[in-house]
């Protein structure tokens, strides 16, 4: 089997349940790998639930406590490579993440020659939906805050909806990764980069959650902040 989902989750029982059987839909076959940091809500309950259904394509990786976003797509990273997958891909619990646009993400690295396909907000054809000015304004400002400083050819530098394709999760050190929150996904597609691999962005249309609370902390922006200028003169 080629393609799998890595989704994390912590407390996402309003929408693991239909974001799972949504990838499971899809005329590509996906398969899901759930990262659940200890969810109280029941969020993993329900995935070993599913799993009596579809025993051959979902699994689960769970972790005591919340251990952030970068530590989570690490260990499920780790787990895909292990049990051979080709395309690996990163993808929200929430529905922000169209999952029919894993097809698109696909394609180009599977047909169009590219390392990664990055699902991105800010290339043409690229949008938001739902989310107020100020919280637009303050995502590409990052955008472009990154690509001033990396010189980085990504517009949508914070995207977690990506593909990789194998051989860049296994020339990456994934063990010296240094960022958890955000700035993680600045860091994995600046050292992908640095290292030559040809990355395309897919315009999408994102659109914030509509069930569940949002993840994001003051601490997480810091991190991506403070964490650009860390990377470039690592």
């Amino acid at each position: 089997m080629s393609n799998i989902v890595i989704i994390p989750t912590y407390n996402e029982i309003e929408n693991i349940e239909q974001i799972i059987r949504k990838v499971f839909s899809l005329s590509k076959v996906f398969h899901l790998l759930i990262v659940d940091d200890g969810s109280p809500d029941g969020t993993a309950d329900k995935v070993k639930q599913l799993q009596l259904e579809y025993s051959d394509k979902l699994f689960i990786l769970e972790r005591k406590g919340k251990q952030g976003l970068g530590t989570a797509y690490i260990a499920g990273f780790k787990w895909c490579l292990a049990k051979g997958y080709e395309y690996i891909f990163e993808m929200d619990a929430d529905f922000s993440h169209n999952p029919n646009d894993l097809e698109r993400l696909h394609d180009a690295c599977a047909n169009d020659g590219f390392d990664i396909a990055v699902g991105s907000r800010y290339v043409n054809g690229g949008k938001v939906e739902n989310w107020p000015m100020n919280r637009i304004l303050i995502s590409y400002g990052a955008s472009v805050y990154v690509r001033l400083i990396t010189w980085m050819p990504v517009k949508d530098c914070t995207a977690g909806f990506v593909c990789y394709s194998r051989k860049v999760l296994e020339t990456i050190d994934l063990d010296s990764i240094q960022f958890i929150g955000y700035a993680f996904q600045i860091e994995m597609k600046y050292r992908a980069w640095k290292k030559g691999f040809k990355i395309k962005e897919i315009p999408i249309t994102f659109v914030d959650r509509k069930e569940g609370i949002s993840k994001m902390t003051k601490g997480i922006v810091k991190e991506a902040i403070t964490g650009v200028w860390k990377m470039k003169f690592s």
